[in-house]
């Protein structure tokens, strides 16, 4: 079956992410072992993206290593449009040895959580083997992988990785990652069960949305509530730099410090498609600008029908959720996310 394959793909294996969460201190010996876990993490990747390289042919690896330029940067879509919207290797053309080092670099450099980084890339590759077995041109085989400059601890250079329904782009530069958003990400089906079990890719997602949203009072539901209606998140591909100059909705600031929290944890599984130091770093900086962000929603707060949508946007977090009617599964919804930043999409690398 097509969903085995893609599950094996990305699931089995032996690497294993050596990198841990690292909690937030004002003293300098944290900090100092905060850096130096983020410099082993990205060595890590940077080594797993070397052993890629080297199972490699010479034209193949001509696939891979790519300008760090804004066009392929940008090249994503949340289409099965292959490789006229999308730049690198694809995934099917690979080996066996050369998909299992393929899925080493993926590893090395998104969260370990269950639900979110690594594990939600895998799920979602396996939902399009799902759809592989209805409709044409689905499949974990229909994606690519690329790397924008030259891997190194030392240089500026960027993961590119994505097909259908996802778009991972993770920055670095001097050892250290700058940006990882873009992050599109959604799925049809939104939940399918194979062998027993059940997989549902961004119920995390959708949990954390629908938790923040149940706990406001209808006074700020009222205000949260957007006039525009939405079929799609805002910000998808070729949409860069496009954010709303004004913020609208609901301000986080009046929010009581429970409700505060539910907010920072509706972000969470998003920025957790990085390595968990990196994640950990970025929900420090969001959770310190909770008091200048901003939640809103369309259509009902339910998130469960077509138009259901909602957004968080803080001076550097912007996320957007948004349900549609199914196009292959015409009997449930799929989902649309967004995960950007304002300042760090592409780790600011272009002016847009």
């Amino acid at each position: 079956m097509a969903l085995a394959a893609g599950t094996a793909l990305l699931l089995g294996g032996g690497y294993v992410h050596a990198n841990a969460a690292t909690g937030q201190s004002d003293s300098s010996s944290s900090v100092s072992a905060a850096a130096a876990v983020s410099s082993a993490a990205v060595s890590d990747v940077v080594d797993a993206a070397d052993a890629f390289l080297d199972t490699l042919s010479t034209s193949q690896q001509g696939q891979v290593l790519l300008g760090f330029t804004e066009a392929n940067a940008t090249a994503w879509s949340n289409l099965p449009c292959g490789s006229s919207c999308r730049v690198g290797i694809q995934l099917g053309s690979l080996s066996t040895a050369q998909l299992t080092a393929a899925k080493a670099v993926l590893q090395a450099a998104a969260g370990t959580a269950g639900g979110t980084g690594y594990d939600q890339i895998s799920q979602v590759l396996a939902a399009d083997d799902v759809l592989g077995q209805s409709a044409g041109g689905y499949g974990s085989g229909n994606y690519y992988l690329a790397f924008l400059g030259t891997p190194s601890e030392t240089g500026t250079w960027q993961l590119h990785f994505g097909g259908h329904h996802l778009a991972v782009n993770l920055t670095y530069e001097g050892g250290e990652v700058t940006g990882a958003s873009p992050y599109f990400v959604g799925v049809e089906p939104s939940s399918w069960t194979s062998n027993g079990t059940t997989y549902a890719p961004l119920s995390g997602q959708r949990n954390g949305m629908l938790n923040m949203l149940n706990s406001l009072s209808s006074s700020q539901l009222t205000q949260a509530k957007l006039s525009q209606s939405f079929g799609d998140v805002l910000l998808g591909p070729g949409k860069d730099g496009q954010f709303p100059t004004t913020k609208v909705g609901l301000p986080v600031s009046g929010l009581s410090s429970a409700q505060k929290q539910l907010v920072l944890a509706a972000i969470t599984p998003w920025v957790k498609v990085v390595d968990d130091s990196t994640s950990s770093e970025l929900l420090a900086t969001y959770e310190s600008e909770l008091d200048q962000t901003y939640i809103a929603y369309s259509g009902n707060a339910g998130l469960s029908s077509q138009g259901d949508y909602v957004r968080i946007d803080g001076p550097g977090v912007w996320i957007e959720f948004v349900c549609q009617n199914g196009v292959i599964y015409r009997n449930q919804v799929h989902y649309h996310t967004v995960y950007r930043d304002h300042t760090r999409d592409y780790g600011g690398e272009f002016s847009f």
